[in-house]
């Protein structure tokens, strides 16, 4: 950002209405962002959000301690230029979704993964009018294209902040069925995120935990918490 430096440099920070939305400022100055533009918000909540991050830092600014402040940047100076682009690339998710490929065995393997995601896919198909078929294996097979453009509205129906956060939801999950679930309160985050990791915690408990396995995967648990709350902060009647 264009006020971001190594070492905090004020003293009160505060969200507050501007033209557009909602800004941060810290003292009397505006937050800014990388790519120098305004950053302008669309409700109070993230905006006090993401103050609250600001006023968080101590005398070195941590950036990876900040991501609400990183989606909303990577919102205006990325997803806002490039908004079908990035839609199209979470919609072809669907086309090879996490929750479609199914193991053949062990039984108890193929019956945990039914359990949790045949609901979601039933739900999909009773909500949007779009069902995507599991397959066994991971050989590729192509989905029915009507059910896909279906749920490709629904991506490009997304403001560029809460596509921001979405590209998330569906890239660390692995699963646009998932993160639509998360999206409509169909599921709550913490499930979602359980939900994608059947396979992952299925080979744990066969051969064991890595160390460095469970650390990278606990990473990306808390990011995809981040996304689900600046989805739901990025909703403009916040």
């Amino acid at each position: 950002m264009s006020d971001w430096a190594p070492k905090r440099f004020w003293k009160e920070t505060r969200a507050d209405a501007c033209d557009g939305g909602y800004t941060v400022y810290l003292d009397t100055r505006t937050v800014r962002t990388p790519a120098k533009a305004a950053f302008v918000v669309p409700s109070r909540a993230l905006a006090e959000a993401i103050a609250l991050e600001w006023d968080a830092q101590a005398d070195k600014i941590d950036p990876s301690t900040m991501p609400m402040t990183r989606t909303a940047n990577s919102a205006i100076d990325k997803v806002r230029l490039q908004h079908a682009e990035v839609a199209d690339l979470l919609a072809a998710y669907g086309d090879s979704d996490l929750t479609c490929y199914r193991a053949d065995t062990p039984a108890e393997l193929v019956a945990r993964q039914a359990e949790a995601w045949d609901p979601l896919l039933d739900w999909a198909d009773e909500t949007f009018g779009a069902r995507l078929e599991p397959r066994i294996g991971i050989m590729h097979a192509p989905q029915d294209s009507g059910a896909l453009t279906r749920l490709g509205a629904l991506v490009h129906d997304l403001d560029p902040f809460r596509l921001a956060a979405f590209h998330d939801l569906v890239s660390l999950s692995g699963s646009l069925i998932i993160a639509l679930a998360v999206m409509h309160d169909r599921i709550d985050p913490e499930t979602g995120w359980a939900i994608s990791r059947i396979d992952e915690n299925w080979q744990a408990e066969l051969w064991g935990e890595d160390e460095e396995a469970a650390e990278h995967a606990a990473l990306k648990r808390q990011a995809f918490l981040d996304a689900a709350l600046f989805f739901r902060l990025a909703d403009q009647n916040s």
